[in-house]
């Protein structure tokens, strides 16, 4: 059984909805964020850096979402949630699945922090345009989400489970988000929040923020 180590309103949510998505038996050790949206100290004995998700498969420790995620999938997926390499849309797949880290969330948090660093970000030399490479990112997806319901194409995949943290969880509790621009990405997020295990994983509560 695949025991994953899991902070609230983190990215670690994502391996919880997977787990849920798959059907697969799991336990789950808890951690609650500190009051300033840090990860508790004890967590550094479950990984060096103190971070979830971590999971542990027998002999088997791995930290990082989106490693977890595509570990979950190549031994317990059997194809589910993903797009087999011999598809026309596997490289489309690919490219959401590791954007969602490797771009879009690495961007978001480069805001986040400078809006918690700097008094009078907006008035910092470069802000402008930190903010606005945030709104290329939401408007390329914006697009994309235009041609089809899903990242990846018709189907909702592990692509989407990447994906749906800024728009969800993030969105809500640390960095609001205003999504009223893009209407395509807000029906997005409607439908991973419908979603009956995204909502026994996540339970959101309250109103998104603004």
């Amino acid at each position: 059984m695949i025991k994953l180590v899991h902070l609230d309103r983190s990215r670690s949510e994502r391996v919880l909805w997977l787990l849920e998505e798959l059907s697969l038996p799991y336990e789950v050790e808890a951690f609650e964020r500190r009051q300033d949206l840090f990860a508790p100290d004890a967590m550094r004995k479950t990984h060096a850096l103190g971070r979830a998700p971590v999971i542990y498969d027998g002999e088997v420790v791995l930290a990082e979402s989106g490693a977890i995620v595509e570990y979950i999938l190549a031994l317990y997926g059997g194809g589910r949630l993903a797009v087999a390499p011999g598809a026309p849309n596997f490289a489309r797949y690919l490219y959401w699945l590791h954007y969602a880290e490797g771009s879009l969330m690495l961007q978001l948090l480069r805001e986040w922090s400078l809006d918690r660093m700097l008094p009078d970000a907006d008035a910092h030399p470069g802000m402008a345009r930190v903010r606005a490479g945030t709104l290329t990112h939401l408007r390329m997806i914006e697009e994309e989400l235009t041609r089809s319901p899903y990242l990846a194409g018709e189907a909702f995949t592990a692509a989407d489970i990447m994906m749906a943290y800024p728009f969800t969880t993030f969105r809500r509790h640390v960095r609001p988000l205003d999504l009223g621009p893009y209407p395509a990405i807000s029906a997005y997020a409607a439908r991973l929040e419908s979603r009956p295990a995204f909502q026994k994983a996540v339970r959101p509560v309250g109103p998104p923020a603004a």
